[in-house]
């Protein structure tokens, strides 16, 4: 291989950009209106880049192999940083650019004489690393604009929240038995606390997937009495429904809050999937080194399937299309429970109804 590839590359940089700059602007929709210097972004420096991958004047030793590859990761990933900034930017017209810019390479190095086998592929195998490093990094940079995105939004969204809980909850107060305004107040409020929730589950959710873990407070915990108090809180807001099961006394280390979002998440599912006839039943047991609680319900049981995505994020069964929320309260209560170093299992058959087992460590006291 003779430099006379490297060497023409680098006196037609300029005509390069100029005929991809106008492929571009006819061809990707989201360049359109980018001035130039922005729409060339740092492709001109990976050419300079490319005309070093070509040259054979240059000592490839172990060294300068590492740091031409370091240096062109670096670029590619500035390409597809940037490229991410622009909401009008999508991975597809990304990687079309990358292929335009490699036809118009060969189109205007070719025009003086044919390039031989080993410098088309060189330019190829850059063209491919070029496009791998830059579609990374704007997969990357597009999820830390869209976690920024939602945790402000749901930061901002607590403030009036906050004002209207307290505004009907005050109105409540102030309203005399009987009065037929009662139950629309306690609606709301209700209405605002599922809206809380949502906002929670959505922060918890960013903290998770940013690896994060969540910030969880231990106390000296009695599950039966947690247990009875979340049934009371549910038989009040879904009816008569809700059997607690418990005939010891189960005592351990845990945080209050976060194991009622578990038990209030697993049995508010159980309303909305079970059959609606039947008794919700949230059974304590224990043995010497583990307690377990497990909330079960009637009907028709969860198909293998869905089970085996039941726990990820944003993922809905087919049968939860039809229900409102994020399709995280599953994915947080077993991130909650591991958390407390337990598991959260389900069993779900034909005649035999639907079981959330909960199974925390025993924890000596």
């Amino acid at each position: 291989m003779s430099n006379q590839a490297s060497d023409r590359l680098k006196q037609n940089v300029k005509k390069i950009m100029q005929r991809w700059e106008e492929r571009a602007r006819d061809e990707v929709q989201a360049s359109m209106h980018k001035d130039s210097l922005v729409l060339q972004d740092h492709l001109p420096e990976y050419l300079d880049q490319l005309v070093d991958e070509l040259s054979t004047r240059i000592d490839r030793t172990p060294a300068r192999i590492t740091a031409d590859e370091i240096k062109s990761t670096r670029i590619g990933k500035k390409h597809g940083h940037e490229r991410a900034g622009y909401a009008d930017y999508s991975m597809n017209q990304l990687i079309f650019e990358y292929h335009i810019l490699r036809q118009v390479i060969f189109q205007v190095l070719e025009e003086e004489a044919p390039l031989e086998v080993i410098e088309r592929d060189i330019i190829i195998s850059s063209i491919e690393q070029a496009v791998n490093d830059a579609a990374t990094q704007f997969s990357a940079t597009l999820r830390e604009i869209q976690e920024l995105f939602m945790v402000t939004l749901t930061h901002d969204l607590k403030g009036p929240l906050n004002v209207v809980k307290m505004g009907t909850q005050l109105t409540l107060r102030r309203l005399e038995r009987g009065d037929t305004h009662i139950d629309v107040a306690t609606r709301m409020i209700g209405a605002v606390n599922r809206l809380d929730s949502m906002i929670e589950n959505l922060l918890d959710a960013s903290r998770l997937r940013a690896g994060q873990s969540l910030k969880i407070e231990f106390e000296e915990c009695d599950l039966d009495e947690l247990v009875q108090e979340v049934a009371e809180d549910l038989r009040f807001a879904y009816g008569d429904r809700f059997v607690v099961v418990s005939d010891s006394n189960f005592r351990t280390y845990c945080s209050r809050k976060e194991i009622r979002r578990v038990i209030e998440n697993l049995a508010i599912n159980a309303v909305k999937y079970g059959s609606a006839s039947t008794p919700i039943i949230l059974t304590l047991q224990q043995t010497e080194t583990q307690i377990s609680l497990t909330i079960h319900n009637e009907g028709e049981p969860i198909d293998l399937d869905a089970q085996s995505i039941l726990f990820q994020q944003f993922r809905r069964t087919i049968c939860a299309d039809d229900q409102t929320g994020w399709g995280l309260g599953l994915f947080l209560a077993k991130s909650i429970t591991e958390a407390h170093q337990g598991t959260l299992e389900v069993e779900s058959a034909e005649g035999k109804g639907t079981s959330f087992i909960i199974k925390l460590p025993k924890v000596s006291l």
